[in-house]
This record gives structure tokens, sequence and C-alpha cells, in this order.
């Protein structure tokens, strides 16, 4: 052959096999058969690729001007790959044809096989006889025939698309599922993929009949249309049905309008807007009702006296530059309780926080400033949970650390500034002890901290840190005073109150290292001690941001272990510990911190007055700490376990504490966690709280596998959660059903039963009915 020819039979070779490989696609149909099939798209060739043809037997037949590859023919070009008994090229009708078993892969790794390809030089007409593609995704297409024409349609006669791999023992037998249809339309100019006399088949029984269906074919993003309809079951709603359209303004913006039809309740109209800008996005979501049946819930609460109920609810993010973000999350709803009722993805939490920021984030800073308002989603109509939470308006942190030493150490600045009111006091006794966790009004707090430390190592290997640190406070009050409500903490209720405190501290590390033939051991003692004057103002302060307190080995080396500003810990204090980690050859891992802590001079500010007594029975208000440790052990064989925990310092008995087991194989999986709070009626916790979580997964039968949690309250003797589900879960396919109990032990009126179920097709879509918690997660969650 010469070399033109050569040339000229490359070219229309390669027509054959990039157009052929364009025709594959591997997203999902009906979508799956929206491919860009033998597309007018041009192959990006590089000038220099070579081809190699193997063949054998290479044949040019001068007289009827046709170049044949007989035998065997291998084709490597560019990335595509053809195998073929017979390839033929007729230069009087511009014709190119594969004859026999062909096989085709394309670059992105998509297999085509036919029997016959026939296609014109231009690619705009051809035939495809038995045609079958595979895709890199595991999806499958079948054909009897195809048929490109006039450069801008694909016809394929008979097709039948599935994402399910065939059964290895039997490969005769139907898949799983299966869309079968008549005819596949692929329209390259309205880049639309039409399914004519379609239907849907499981276990090979047709189960949906589609008399034709229009989808967007792969080269479009997003376009309007239904979506795969939901369905919830629940105890006061009632059976429901949600069916989702998704309308498409502009490249930059669209938006989903869902209803939903309760037996029990109406119809729930929810539409969210999305709008896409250069530097972020915003979201805009409106929702309502119009309740058929009130009366179905429990009366007396905000479900039950409500009939119209609706929100508006946004939520922005943008970039103003590489370092600043700025967004906000609002919602504003009729009633307290309407998003949770409703199961409103992402709206539906026990507590919506709404929230606008600004925050900044550079290399040795950064800065965050917030506002929030708490929006308790609850059924008492009073809404008085919300009322009695503070409104923050805003707080302001910023913390920096100096890019040079500063004698050899690092300096670090925090500055913290808080401004909130709240128009209800929240005040409360529990066996006689009275707890103020917010006080009606407005206070403001501005707080500055400049911390200074240093590390040396001596030649013993002892890492030795001095630690200085200076704190101020300035704070303006306008808040009701507790005192007439029998607050006895010395409450001050000037107009304005000032702070400071100064920190001397050293920190002592000893590493050691310890290595055997098969382990690897590290243990490491550590003491502080802090020097610093008594707290000024102890409980004569409002208490916002530093309630919640649990001392345990995670806080033990804290200097302040305060959760917040509101409170500082003052006197001179020691901690001490010890913590080891080994790692073993046999895969086999430990880990374990033990330590206490002791005040040795001053006023211990766990043990002084506060608005909610945040230190009381905590383990820190006597001068010897009780003992906190935490350990943990990782075997091979899939077992782990965990505990965190507080003895008592007198008898060592067992104050708080955390024990988790887990156990997992290929075919199970199960954890066990049990919880115990001893009585802190001081904090307000006045019985004992133990609690026990349990959830398993077993796989069995290869696909299916049963899964279930329960919750139980040992102390109310009384089981607040329970879940049982049934997975099918193979390679194209998942199926999931479960059913979920919970009970509301302080309010009867949110215990709730429902039912979800959850069917994905591989590269198809969902089918959804009702909610349900994932297994893999804490079946506390909500």
């Amino acid at each position: 052959m010469a070399a033109g020819d050569r040339k000229t039979f490359g070219k229309r070779l390669v027509a054959l096999l990039a157009g052929v490989a364009l025709s594959t696609y591997s997203g999902g149909i009906p979508v799956a058969f929206a491919q860009d099939a033998l597309s007018t798209v041009k192959p990006n060739i590089p000038e220099d690729a070579k081809l190699i043809l193997s063949a054998n037997e290479l044949v040019y037949n001068k007289d009827a001007q046709v170049v044949s590859a007989i035998g065997g023919v291998q084709i490597n070009y560019a990335g595509y790959k053809m195998v073929s008994q017979r390839v033929e090229y007729n230069q009087k009708t511009g014709r190119l044809m594969a004859l026999g078993n062909v096989e085709l892969v394309g670059t992105d790794g998509n297999r085509m096989y036919a029997d016959k390809l026939d296609v014109t030089d231009d690619f705009a007409d051809g035939f495809i006889n038995a045609l079958r593609i595979e895709t890199a995704d595991n999806t499958r297409l079948v054909a009897e025939s195809g048929e490109r024409i006039g450069g801008t349609q694909m016809i394929l006669n008979k097709g039948v698309y599935t994402a399910c791999l065939p059964c290895a023992e039997n490969p005769s037998k139907p898949p799983f599922w299966q869309v079968k249809a008549e005819r596949v339309i692929q329209d390259g100019q309205k880049h639309t993929i039409r399914l004519e006399k379609s239907r849907f088949e499981l276990l090979g029984h047709p189960i949906a009949y589609i008399p034709w269906l229009e989808v967007p074919d792969n080269t479009v993003k997003r376009k309007s249309g239904f979506l795969f309809p939901s369905f919830s079951t629940s105890q006061n709603l009632g059976f429901g049905v949600s069916v989702p359209y998704y309308y498409v303004f502009s490249p930059s913006s669209d938006v989903t309008v869902t209803g939903t039809g309760y037996t029990s309740q109406g119809f729930l109209a929810d539409a969210e807007f999305r709008q896409r800008f250069e530097n972020g996005t915003h979201t805009l979501r409106i929702a309502g009702i119009n309740q058929m049946s009130p009366e179905k819930f429990t009366s007396d609460t905000s479900d039950a006296q409500e009939d119209f109920r609706g929100l508006v609810a946004s939520k922005a993010e943008f970039k103003i530059n590489p370092r600043w973000a700025f967004g906000w999350d609002v919602m504003v709803q009729t009633d307290n309780n309407f998003a949770r009722t409703y199961n409103l993805d992402g709206l539906d939490q026990t507590t919506h926080t709404n929230e606008v920021y600004l925050t900044g984030l550079g290399k040795r800073n950064y800065f965050d400033l917030r506002s929030f308002y708490f929006d308790v989603q609850d059924a008492d109509p009073t809404n008085l949970a919300e009322k009695q939470q503070a409104i923050v308006y805003p707080t302001m942190d910023y913390h920096y650390v100096a890019p040079q030493p500063l004698a050899g150490g690092e300096l670090s600045a925090d500055v913290n500034f808080t401004n909130l009111s709240r128009s209800h006091d929240d005040f409360y006794s529990v066996a006689g002890n009275n707890r103020f966790r917010g006080l009606e009004g407005q206070t403001s707090r501005l707080t500055g901290e400049l911390e200074w430390k240093r590390t040396f190592v001596t030649p013993a290997g002892v890492l030795i840190t001095p630690i200085l640190a200076a704190r101020g406070d300035a704070l303006a009050l306008n808040m009701t005073d507790p005192t007439s409500a029998g607050y006895t903490g010395g409450y001050d209720d000037g107009n304005t109150a000032t702070r400071s405190m100064l920190t001397a501290g050293v920190e002592m590390r000893y590493p050691i290292l310890g290595t055997t033939e098969n382990s690897t051991h590290l243990f490491e003692p550590i003491m502080q001690i802090y020097a610093r004057p008594d707290e000024r103002l102890a409980g004569a302060l409002p208490n916002e941001d530093a309630q919640s307190f649990v001392f345990d080995a995670t806080n033990l080396f804290e200097r302040d272990k305060f959760s917040g500003y509101d409170r500082i810990e003052g006197g001179t204090r020691a901690n001490i510990g010890f913590q080891y980690t080994g790692t073993f050859d046999n895969g086999y891992k430990l880990h374990g911190i033990f330590g206490q802590s002791y005040q040795l001079a001053g006023q211990n500010s766990f043990a002084t007055d506060d608005l909610v007594n945040v230190g009381a029975n905590s383990g820190l208000e006597t001068d010897v700490s009780d003992l906190v440790g935490l350990g943990g052990i990782e075997t091979p064989g899939g077992f782990a376990f965990a505990a965190s925990y507080r003895l008592d310092h007198k008898d060592l008995g067992l104050n708080r504490g955390d024990l988790t087991a887990g156990f997992q194989t290929d075919n199970f999986q199960s954890q066990l966690l049990y919880t115990h709070i001893s009585s802190q009626p001081e904090y307000g916790l006045v019985d004992d709280n133990d609690e026990v979580q349990a959830k398993a997964t077993v796989k069995f039968k290869d696909y299916w596998s049963v899964f279930g949690g329960v919750a139980w309250d040992l102390n109310n003797d009384v089981v607040s959660k329970k879940m049982i589900g049934l997975t099918y879960e193979d390679e194209c396919t998942i199926f999931t059903i479960a059913y979920t109990d919970k009970r509301d032990i302080s309010d009867e009126s949110a215990s709730d039963w429902s039912i979800g179920a959850k069917l994905t097709f591989r590269t198809l879509g969902d089918i959804n009915y009702g909610s349900f918690d994932d297994p893999d997660k804490n079946i506390y969650n909500n």
C-alpha cells in the first residue's frame, strides 16, 4: 500500500474509532442512553499520532479502490483500540466497514461490541448491527441495531439498558433490573434522548410502562422536568406523596418546587430557589400548608392550635476574597414547630441556629464575627424555651500569633467581644438548688488576653515550657438582679465591671521511647503548675458561655478549664498525669491518659458561687480533684474498646464514664455504648443518669443485611428509641426499609414512630418513602 493510501486509511479509521467510542456514555438512563452517540464532535488527535495495525493480510484492490485488513485485525491509534476479523475502506463509496466480532475500547475505558460497523467517511450516516456497549462504570447498553442519520440523529432499535452485572453462573438470566425501549432517538441538535415504548423490568418482570419519555443527553448539565417522587407515613400526618419539579431559569439559577399531599393534613407546598454568583451562592426557601385536621395532633400543642403554617428561610455563602467570607442562615416560621413536624430537610433540627457571620483566615491569625438567634422547635404553644434563649448581636473572636519569636518564644493574643440580650428570665429550681441560666436584660463583655510560652529541652530529654499570660475584661451590665429570686452569690448590680488575671506557669514533659523486637512504646509523664491570684467577681457576673463544664482527661492539662470567657480559673493549681501510646507489629494498638489536678493555694474557682453552679459536683470543687483518664485498645481482629472515666478521689467510685465496645468483620458490625453520670444536684441533675445504646448490622445471603438499634434509659427503665431495618445492596441496586420509634421522656407529645424506605437504582435515581436514621450513625441522632 502506498504511503498516501495508508494516511487516508488512518484518517478514516480514526473517524470510525473515535466516533463510535464517543457513542458510549457512563451516565444513567434513562440518562444512560443519553450518549453523545456517534456525535459530530471530532476527536482531538495529536498530529504525530502513529497508527499501529496488525493483521494476517493487508490488501489494496486498486481496481475496486478498496483497502482491506484481513484476519485477526488489531488496531491501536491515539489511545483507541479495536479488534475485528476484517476492516475495509471503499474509496469509491466513501464507506468504512468493520466486520466480524468487532470490539472497540475508547480512551475513556468504555467497550463496544458489534457484528458489523458501516459508516460514511464523513461520519454523517452509518449503521451498527448487534450493538453492545459496556462502560467504565459497569453500565450496559444492548441494541439490535443502530443507525445514524444526517449527522445529527442516532436511532437505536430495541435497546436494553442496565447497571447490573450479568450473573456469573447463568449469564442468560435477566439482571435484577433493566430498562427496555422499542426505539431510542438521540438528537444532536436538541441534545435530547427520546425513549419510545419503554418499560422498566425487575427480575425479568415488567413493573412500569412508559409510552414515551424525553430526557437531556449528557451534554446538558441541567434541564427542567419532574424528579423522582418520594413517599412517607407518620402517625400525625398520615400517608404522604411528594412530587418535585425542577426548573432552570438560567445557567446560574434554578428552583425546585415540591408538592406533598398528606392524607391527614392536606397539601404542603415547598419551593427552593437557588442562585449562584461569581463569588458565592444564595438559597431561598418558602414552604406552607393549611392543615386539614390539626386536631389529630396532641391537644394544647402548637401543632394542634395552628391551621395555616409556613416558613421562609434564606442561606448564603460568599467569598469576599481568598481570606474573607460572609454569609447567613436564617429561618422565620409561623409557629415554633412547623419545620420539625413536617420534616423539612435541613430545617428540622431541635434547635435551628439563625446566624449571620463574617470570617477571615490568615497564615497566623483568624477573625470570626457572628450574630445568633436560636429557634427552639418544640410543641410548646407559649414558645417559652425560645423566648428564654439569648439573642447574640454579635460575638467576635480574634486570634493572632506573632510571626517573629519574642525572647525565643511564641507570643499570641486572643480578643473576644460578646453582646447579647434576653427578653425572659431563665430561672428554675432543682432539689432546692436555684439555677439562673439566663437573666433578662442586656450585657456586653470585651476580653483581651496575651500568652507567651517557650520550650526548652534539657540534656536528659525533659521538655520544659514556661508560660506567662495576662487577661483583662470590661463589662457593661443591664440585666435583672437575681438576688430577689434567691441568688446568694453576691451579684454585682452595677452598670459596669472590670476584672483581670495574671498567670505564671511551667509545664514539664519527659517522653520516654521504648522499643522491642515487635513493638514501640511511648511513655510521657506530664506536670503543670499555674500560679495566679484568686478569680475576681467570681459568681457576681452573668455566666452565658461557661455553663457547660465536664472535667475529664481531655481538658486535664488546660490552663483554664472553663468552657467560655465568662468565668476565669484562679488560684494556684497543679495538673499531674501520664500518657502512653503503644503499637505492636501484630496490629494491636494501645493508648491512655491518666491524671489528677490539685488546688495548691488561693480560692478554688470551681468551689465558688455561680449562677448555674457550674463547678458544683464537677470533680474539681475540692482541693484534690477526682481522677480522670481515658484509654483504648484496637485489635487486628476487628475488636475495639475505649473508655473515659472520672473516679471519686476518696473511694474511686465511678462519677462519670463512657464505655464503648465495638466489633467488626466482613459480615457483622456492632457497637455497645454505656454512659454513666452520677447525680449532680447543685448542677441540676438530681438523679443518676445511666444509658445504654446498642446497634448492630448483620449481613447474610450475599446482598442482604439486617440492622437495628436501641437506646435504653436504665434509670427510668424506658426504651427511648428503637430501630430495625432491612437492606439489600448489590452493584446496581440499594433498598432499605426501617421502622423507628422515638420516645421523648420529658414531653410525650413529641414522641412518634415512622417507617422509612429508600430504593436506589444506580445511574437512575432514588425513590424515597419517609425517612430514617442512617444505621451507621449514632442512634440518638435526630
